[in-house]
């Protein structure tokens, strides 16, 4: 084979899928074989101008001949989806090679220990992990708004240093999980923002142009100091889910090292300390939490209106939440509705704002309500406990799942709710809130998508609460959102 017989296919960036994709698609159906192909990206060709066979993009030229489609079997998709974010450069070469044999070798399809197919997904893997640590270990510092270069919107700015090109891929988990910031993370290669409505990709950054360390980030480290436990230390599985390439560009690792050294000594201390003396408290019974709801009713009379039951709910003391939240979260809707959906608690956002499902997970709330073509003003929605509970990490308010008791101290206000409403059905969003409306344990991922009942008649749909959907790594997100409108779909034709 002559060099003037070779094509380079040149790509705009190592993570252009959708230009190798195409040119996948293109010489596959033109028969071009692998060994005719070279791969490279638009950086290397501007090095090579002048050496080489000729370079294209885009789609080949046509060779005269023109096959019919090459259709490979659906592992490939999500293999050639990771495998070619890999950082080898060689991964071009192989999956398209890989690409053209499954679609000529039908015995390769069933053979798992094929060479090129393990390589790919040993690829694929390492690329899973990259984004999923990406997830794990970005940190974001604020900055002054006015000196974000190229953004006056952005306030907070991260630095990280992927192994693969995976800022793409990984950036929509971002803008899901914080979609009311407005952030950037910046990489050697690639770089993100989020203006709050969309994902914007540009070139990469250098490490100096990314924020200082602040005073909330030097009180985290020390909090993180003061709550590291020495007795419960296991370096090999440490360094096994956080690697030490990563260390550099995390603020707590700088403590790590120190408190490593110091951890034998600061156990043996602990052991000649001695145990502390218990303070004995009185248990928080159902008996204790029953006096607390009669004293509640004698305080506040019935509400006969929901502005009376909101009003009321905010002097509720009968657990701790309430004294640290900004204001109570009742809910919102028609007197009457067909649905009512109750969720756990309000979130960060719906604290400050009085309403609820307004944060992130509300968002994709609305996302999955628009898809099924419901209105919200047509539903009723709450959540089983009205006040935020959390916890400070430096300056932001982590949730904190509410305690059964803190659960069944709010149930009352949930009960009046449901009595004032008067909903035909229940939809419960996650444990929390399964577990208040039906007075029992529920294991969501065993029932969801089913309709049980609770003693008063109501029927009750479980699913997945929305913000179990926003942990789940970028690429099982569709999957798991799909199987989620199939539950809520249930809840439009309940069993008579």
């Amino acid at each position: 084979m002559s060099a003037q017989e070779l094509l380079t296919v040149t790509l705009e960036a190592a993570d252009d899928l959708g230009g190798f994709r195409a040119a996948m698609r293109s010489l596959l159906q033109q028969g071009v074989e692998p060994g005719r192909v070279q791969w490279q990206l638009a950086e290397a060709a501007e090095r090579d101008l002048f050496e080489g066979p000729p370079a294209w993009a885009g789609a080949p030229p046509a060779e005269g001949r023109i096959e019919a489609p090459v259709r490979l079997p659906a592992f490939f998709v999500p293999l050639f989806e990771r495998a070619a974010l890999h950082a080898d450069p060689a991964r071009h070469a192989l999956l398209y090679g890989l690409a053209w044999r499954l679609g000529r070798e039908r015995a390769l399809r069933q053979d798992p220990l094929d060479a090129d197919r393990l390589r790919a997904e040993q690829w694929a893997r390492e690329v899973r992990r990259e984004m999923h640590k990406m997830t794990a270990f970005v940190r974001f510092r604020p900055v002054n708004a006015a000196g974000a270069e190229g953004s006056a919107e952005v306030t907070h700015i991260a630095w990280f240093e992927p192994a693969h090109p995976i800022v793409r891929a990984t950036a929509p988990f971002f803008a899901r999980r914080f979609a009311q910031l407005r952030w950037a993370i910046l990489t050697p290669e690639r770089c993100v923002r989020w203006d709050g409505r969309a994902l914007v990709f540009g070139p990469g950054a250098r490490r100096e142009e990314a924020p200082a360390a602040d005073a909330a980030e030097r009180l985290w480290l020390t909090y993180y100091e003061n709550i590291f436990n020495p007795a419960r230390l296991k370096v090999a599985m440490m360094t096994k889910e956080m690697p030490r390439r990563y260390w550099k560009n995390l603020p707590e690792a700088a403590l790590i090292g120190p408190l490593v050294t110091s951890a034998h000594e600061r156990s043996v201390r602990m052991v000649e300390q001695g145990g502390t003396e218990p303070v004995h408290r009185r248990p928080a019974t159902s008996m204790a939490l029953r006096i607390d709801h009669r004293a509640q009713a004698q305080t506040h009379a019935a509400p006969g209106t929901l502005a009376a039951l909101r009003e009321a709910s905010e002097r509720c003391r009968a657990c701790p939440i309430g004294e640290h939240a900004t204001q109570a979260v009742h809910g919102e809707g028609p007197i009457g509705a067909r649905w009512m959906v109750v969720g756990e608690q309000p979130g960060d956002q719906e604290d400050l704002r009085g309403r609820p499902f307004v944060g992130p997970a509300g968002q994709l709330f609305d996302r999955a309500l628009s898809d099924l073509g419901w209105p919200r003003e047509a539903l009723y929605v709450t959540n089983a406990v009205k006040h935020f509970k959390f916890e400070l990490r430096g300056k932001r308010r982590i949730h904190k799942t509410p305690a059964q008791q803190e659960v069944l101290a709010c149930r009352s206000w949930l009960d009046a709710e449901i009595a004032l409403v008067q909903p035909q059905m229940l939809v419960a969003l996650g444990a929390t809130a399964a577990r208040s409306l039906l007075g029992r344990p529920v294991a969501v991922m065993t029932e969801r998508g089913r309709w049980l009942q609770r003693d008063d008649g109501l029927r009750v749909l479980v699913t997945l609460h929305p913000s179990a959907l926003l942990r789940l790594e970028p690429a099982d997100f569709e999957a798991a959102y799909a199987a989620w409108l199939q539950d809520l779909r249930q809840a439009a034709a309940p069993p008579g």
